[in-house]
């Protein structure tokens, strides 16, 4: 599908903070503000303010059934959960569950126990919020996956199946491998059994959910490099039967073939993704829009974490994007949230985002280490 590029018109806004602790610390009541957040930008009725800091590192998110947020890291390795005790809607606590893990990126919540993926392996930490000040030693369910750090850190995420869903990057910029476990999607159930390749041709999804109507798959991909400023296209995809293949290595965006490995599969064998997103925006973590708190016309609609581009001549990305969709046709591609790139120069880097039961979105940043918290309230718009 072609890129869509439609601009909205956004509102600069003021927002207030409160610290918070970390590493189980309490915060000390005092309010601050960050004048970082009068650089963000949101459409007309919507706030934003800080949820949490001092999650270094904060990356993919996933919510407890009591209210806690687990987030993972990458470069930190380290999990957290952090707690708002007062339900005042900013977090009181950070305490981290776990620490020296090898890019322990995903985290994903099931039954009680908190799922975290390493790069070669799937680790359960059960009955965990009542302990998570005393974490139990975690058990190992999978050890399946390969240990390469190129694009080796993972997203997961159980489905409706009730299968929990694992990527595999591929391990390089381009490349063939031999190894079908490389650039796929698998699956497997949640005691690490019946492990298996679920689609396959994706470079490096770090996100994706289901359709809350047709429960199919989509899912982020980030392009290959050194292919100039402008081409390739970052990817949003949409998986309707297991089996399909995105492309990768051999095919890129709608119409691309890529100038070493195009030749040596046809395109029609392969699945064109349902949007080209801007060329190495880093598109990550991505939700369909499930609450009621924003007007209706955002809702089961796809919010979408740019991390950013780290080899544009221009740097591009550093935002949270909405996709409007018609069905299950995207209709357009326009900034949500924008305002941690100033010119050339970024103070974050958004790369997940989580709706939460009141229908606010959370949104972490690895680069500032704070969680943000997005809400809508009409009498300001």
């Amino acid at each position: 599908m072609r890129r869509i590029s439609t601009l909205v018109l956004c509102t600069t806004l003021l927002a207030s903070t409160m610290a918070c602790g970390s590493d189980s610390s309490p915060v000390d009541g005092n309010t601050s503000r960050d004048p970082r957040l009068s650089q963000i930008s949101l459409p007309a009725g919507f706030s934003i303010d800080i949820y949490a800091e001092g999650v270094e590192n904060a990356r993919s998110m996933a919510l407890g059934s009591d209210g806690t947020l687990f987030v993972g890291s990458r470069s930190e390795g380290k999990v957290y959960a952090v707690k708002d005790v007062d339900g005042d809607y900013k977090a009181d606590q950070v305490f981290t569950i776990d620490s020296g893990l090898y890019m322990p990126n995903g985290v994903a919540f099931r039954d009680g126990s908190l799922y975290v993926a390493e790069v070669n392996r799937i680790l359960r930490y059960d009955f965990i919020e009542p302990r998570i000040d005393n974490p139990p030693e975690p058990v190992v369910v999978s050890n399946g996956f390969p240990s390469d750090r190129h694009h080796g850190w993972k997203f997961i995420r159980f489905g409706p199946d009730n299968k929990l869903y694992v990527p595999v990057g591929g391990p390089c910029n381009v490349c063939e491998q031999n190894d079908e476990r490389y650039a796929t999607i698998m699956r497997m159930n949640p005691d690490g059994t019946d492990l298996e390749v679920y689609v396959s041709g994706v470079r490096n999804t770090v996100g994706f959910d289901w359709s809350p109507g047709t429960q199919e798959l989509w899912f982020t991909d980030n392009g290959r490099d050194m292919l100039g400023n402008d081409i390739p296209p970052d990817e949003l995809n949409r998986v309707t039967q297991a089996g399909q293949h995105f492309g990768f290595p051999y095919h890129h965006g709608t119409n691309i073939p890529d100038p070493d490995f195009g030749g040596k599969r046809a395109k029609d064998t392969t699945v064109s993704p349902a949007l080209e997103l801007d060329p190495h925006v880093a598109a990550i973590g991505m939700r369909f829009y499930t609450g009621t708190m924003f007007p209706e016309e955002y809702r089961n609609q796809i919010f979408i974490a740019e991390h950013g581009s780290w080899n544009r001549d221009q740097k591009i990305g550093y935002r949270v994007m909405l996709v409007r969709l018609n069905g299950s046709d995207p209709v357009s591609y326009e900034p949500f949230i924008e305002g941690w790139l100033q010119g050339e120069d970024n103070w974050g880097r958004p790369a997940d985002v989580l709706v939460m039961p009141d229908g606010s979105m959370l949104v972490s940043d690895d680069q500032a280490g704070l969680i943000y918290r997005v809400t809508y309230d009409e009498l300001s718009d």
